[in-house]
C-alpha cells in the first residue's frame, strides 16, 4: 500500500486567511444569535483585536498538524488553530488590564477602547475608566469561553478530541502560572536570571510555541515521538522569542513593534535583560537602576539612562547571545525530528523570522 503524503500547507498568507475566515464565520454566527444588540459592544472590540497580529500560535498549530503526517481536509485543524487566536485575545486583554497598558498592536488596548466607546455613546466620563476595565474583563472571559466552544465544534472525532483537550488544559494552566509569576516578580529589581527564565518558559515558551504545535499534532493523532520533537524545538525557540521581545520592549521602534518602549521599564518587568544588568552593574549604575526602573513617571530621558546601563554592563549583548544559542538548539532539534521535509523547512524559516525580527 502506498503511504499518503502529508498535505502540503498553503503559503502563510493563505493560512492566515483561512484562520481569519474561520473566526469571522464564528463571530457572525454568534452575533446573529446574540440575546441583544448590547453584545456588539464586545464583539466589535473582539473583531478589532483579531485584526492584525502575526497569528503565530495558529500557524504553529497547523504546522503541528502537518508534522504529525496529516492528510486530507484541514477544516478541523483550521478551527482548532482559530480557537487559539481567541484564547490569545483573552490572554492579551487581561494582561493589558493587569499591566494598565494603553497600546496593543499599535491601537488603544481593549479597556481603553471600551472606555472611549462608552463615552462616545453618551456614557458619563466619570464612569469611563471603571466601565472600560469591567467590560474588558468580560471581553476576555467571552473570548475564553468562545475559544473552548470553537475547539469543541471543530468536528474532531471523540478520540482525537480526547487527545487534544488535555493538552489545551495544560496550556491554560501553564500560561496562568506564568502570568502569576510575572505578577509576583514585576517591580522587584533583582539579579535572579534563573527566575526570569522560569517566567519565560511558562508565560511564553510553552504557551506560544510548544503547546500550539502539540495541539495541532494531536488533531492529527500524533505519536509520542512527534510530540517530543515538538517540545525539543518549541521550548528553546519560545525562550529565544521572548528574549527578543524583551529587547524590543526597551530598544525597539514603537512604529514597527506596535508597543510602547517605556512600559516594561515603568512596570519594572523582571526580565532576563534587567537581571543581567543588576548582576553586573557598578554601585552607581545599580543606584540609577533602582531610582528609575519601576517609576510610573519614567520618561524618555530616564529610559535612555537605563539603556546606557543595559549596554555598558553587556546585558544587551548577552541576551543576544542567549537568543543565538537557543535558536541554534531549536534548529538542531529539527535535524532529528520525525517531521515531513516541508514541515521542517517551514519551522526553520519561522524560527529565523521569530528570533531575528526587529519589529
Amino acid at each position: 500500500m502506498t503511504q499518503a503524503l502529508p498535505t502540503k500547507l498553503p503559503d502563510l498568507s493563505s493560512l492566515r486567511q483561512k484562520v481569519g475566515a474561520a473566526l469571522t464565520g464564528f463571530l457572525d454566527t454568534k452575533e446573529r444569535a446574540a440575546p441583544g444588540i448590547e453584545l456588539l459592544h464586545l464583539t466589535t472590540a473582539l473583531r478589532g483585536l483579531l485584526t492584525g497580529g502575526k497569528r503565530l500560535r495558529s500557524l504553529l498549530c497547523l504546522y503541528g498538524w502537518q508534522a504529525a503526517g496529516a492528510t486530507g481536509d484541514m477544516t478541523a485543524a483550521v478551527r482548532a488553530a482559530a480557537s487559539l487566536e481567541l484564547f490569545q485575545v483573552f490572554a492579551l486583554v487581561h494582561d493589558d488590564v493587569m499591566d494598565d497598558s494603553d497600546i496593543r498592536r499599535g491601537r488603544p488596548s481593549a479597556h481603553r477602547a471600551l472606555a472611549t466607546a462608552y463615552t462616545d455613546s453618551g456614557g458619563p466620563g466619570s464612569r469611563a475608566q471603571a466601565h472600560g476595565l469591567g467590560a474588558a474583563v468580560l471581553l476576555g472571559d467571552l473570548a475564553l469561553v468562545w475559544s473552548d466552544e470553537l475547539l469543541r465544534t471543530a468536528d474532531l472525532s471523540p478520540g482525537r478530541l480526547a487527545q487534544v483537550l488535555p493538552l489545551v488544559a495544560e496550556m491554560r494552566s501553564e500560561v496562568m502560572y506564568g502570568q502569576l509569576l510575572d505578577l509576583q516578580t514585576t517591580g522587584r529589581l533583582t539579579g535572579d536570571v534563573d527566575t526570569a527564565l522560569h517566567v519565560i518558559r511558562y508565560k511564553t515558551a510553552k504557551y506560544t510555541i510548544e503547546r500550539p504545535l502539540h495541539i495541532g499534532a494531536a488533531v492529527a493523532g500524533a505519536t509520542p515521538p512527534v510530540l517530543d520533537a515538538c517540545t525539543a524545538f518549541g521550548i528553546p525557540l519560545g525562550e529565544a522569542f521572548q528574549l527578543r521581545d524583551d529587547l524590543l520592549g526597551v530598544f525597539g521602534d514603537p512604529a514597527k513593534t506596535g508597543k510602547p518602549i517605556l512600559d516594561d521599564l515603568r512596570e519594572g518587568k523582571a526580565t532576563v535583560l534587567m537581571a543581567l544588568a543588576v548582576q553586573r552593574a557598578s554601585t552607581a549604575e545599580l543606584k540609577t537602576l533602582r531610582e528609575l526602573v519601576g517609576r510610573s513617571d519614567l520618561n524618555e530621558e530616564h529610559a535612555a539612562a537605563v539603556r546606557t546601563i543595559l549596554n555598558s554592563t553587556g546585558a544587551r549583548q548577552t541576551v543576544e547571545e542567549m537568543i543565538t544559542t537557543r535558536r541554534a538548539a531549536a534548529l538542531a532539534a529539527l535535524d532529528n525530528a520525525p517531521f515531513p521535509g516541508s514541515t521542517t523547512a517551514s519551522l526553520r524559516r519561522l524560527a529565523l523570522d521569530a528570533t531575528a525580527r526587529q519589529a
